[in-house]
Formats: structure tokens, C-alpha cells, sequence
């Protein structure tokens, strides 16, 4: 027993300490996927405005947090830090070079609230889908 801790002690030396789910806290920006309330996709958070589902968030959970990545331009995530601030919650900017994330923005509580779903859905506007369903040859003649 003595040399199972010794040995455990020696591997977080030199690997550092055992992590749960580091995969899922790395796409998350350091929380995992069962505190998350919300979470924006990185392009989502570089669109110009904000989407209201994150202010019904902070309004409506104060003990909530705002984490950000770090790898954003002060522009794309300045709206979210100033929305944040303005009901009282603490926006916390996550910026590590050796991990990779497609998450911009969480907002998270400090315990466990099982939300099914917590990526926001766009919806496209008409004129997106009008030129989806458009081919390509009857966009080239001009017809329609």
C-alpha cells in the first residue's frame, strides 16, 4: 500500500495531478459539461450584438459565471463582459495556447445542473434559405 502511494505520488510529479473528463473541460473552457448553462460557438460570439438568451441567463441566475476565451479579440467579447458586469457576475477570460476549443462563451454555475441542451440554435433568416434552395444554374442564368 505504502508503494502504491509513493508510485502515485512520483506519476503526479511528473505528469502533473489526475484530472476527471479533461477533454470535455478543455472544450468548455475549464468547466464541465454538466455545469454549463449556455455555450456560444466561437463564431456565434464574434457576430455582431449579442443574443438575448445570455442576458435571460444572467438575469435570471446571479450566482452564475461568465467564462470567455481568451483567443477572441476584445471586440467580439467585450458585449458579453460588459452584459455580465452589468447584473453583477464575474466574467473570467481563459486563454491557454495548448488547448483548442470551438466554444467562445460559457456560462456555468459551480455545481452540477444537468441542461440537455446548452448550445444556442440560429435560426436563418429567409433570405439565407431563399438562396440555399436556389441552384447554382438558375442563379448563374439570372432566372428566378
Amino acid at each position: 500500500m505504502a508503494d502504491k502511494q509513493v508510485n502515485d505520488y512520483l506519476e503526479e510529479g511528473i505528469y502533473g495531478p489526475k484530472e476527471v473528463k479533461p477533454d470535455e473541460k478543455r472544450r468548455f473552457l475549464g468547466t464541465y459539461r454538466e455545469r454549463v448553462l449556455l455555450a456560444l460557438t466561437k463564431k456565434q460570439v464574434m457576430k455582431k450584438g449579442t443574443f438575448p438568451q445570455v442576458e435571460e441567463l444572467l438575469q435570471k441566475h446571479s450566482d452564475a459565471i461568465m467564462v470567455v476565451n481568451g483567443k477572441l479579440g476584445y471586440q467580439a467579447l467585450s458585449a458579453y463582459t460588459k452584459l455580465a458586469s452589468n447584473y453583477g457576475i464575474h466574467a473570467r477570460r481563459v486563454t491557454s495556447m495548448d488547448k483548442k476549443s470551438d466554444v467562445g462563451l460559457v456560462i456555468a454555475k459551480e455545481y452540477a445542473v444537468h441542461r440537455e441542451v446548452i448550445f444556442v440554435e440560429e435560426e436563418a433568416d429567409d433570405h439565407t434559405k431563399e438562396e440555399q434552395k436556389r441552384s447554382w444554374w438558375r442563379k448563374l442564368l439570372g432566372m428566378e
